[in-house]
């Protein structure tokens, strides 16, 4: 499986959190923070998602697992601006602000289909292992960018160092 390379820099998000069991409220919580997005027209043609699973579900109790659907914002944007950071009237749904620290990633580009993400899963760290790279303790990241959806495109990011 084959892969790139990228530095990240910090990041500034928005996000949505989901505690309980992986699975289809991951996709619920990514809907509720596209919604919110887009009523402050924040989807834009360079929109940039991320879920992060943060708990490792063979250690963490399922009830326990926590899922963060983000929104990479600008910083001065994130840290207030004009939007409503408390709870949406629609869904009760809290929006929270945070950073992702910098460092280094490992990017498969994946089509996003169920399938396509459980075969990735299995061939990643085969891949990374293969190539001399190694996770770092931070959480794999789900990127969503408008640009790759369009072609039913996705990539996980995957923390690394050597």
């Amino acid at each position: 499986m084959e892969f790139t390379l990228e530095k990240w820099n910090k990041l500034a998000i928005v996000y949505v959190r989901k505690t309980g069991p992986y699975g289809l409220e991951n996709k619920q919580a990514m809907e509720q923070m596209k919604k919110w997005a887009r009523k402050y027209n924040l989807l834009q043609e360079n929109a940039v998602l991320l879920g992060i699973p943060q708990d490792n579900p063979t250690a963490t109790p399922p009830e326990a697992c926590r899922y963060d659907a983000c929104l990479v914002m600008d910083e001065d944007l994130a840290q207030g601006g004009n939007l409503e950071w408390e709870e949406d009237m629609d869904e009760n749904v809290h929006i929270r602000t945070g950073k992702l620290e910098a460092g280094d990633y490992a990017i498969f580009q994946i089509a996003h289909t169920a399938e396509d993400v459980q075969r990735a899963w299995q061939e990643i760290f085969p891949a990374l292992q293969a190539s001399g790279y190694q996770m770092t303790a931070k959480p794999i990241i789900e990127r969503y960018a408008e640009r790759l959806l369009r072609n039913h495109q996705c990539e996980i990011c995957v923390p690394i160092y050597r």
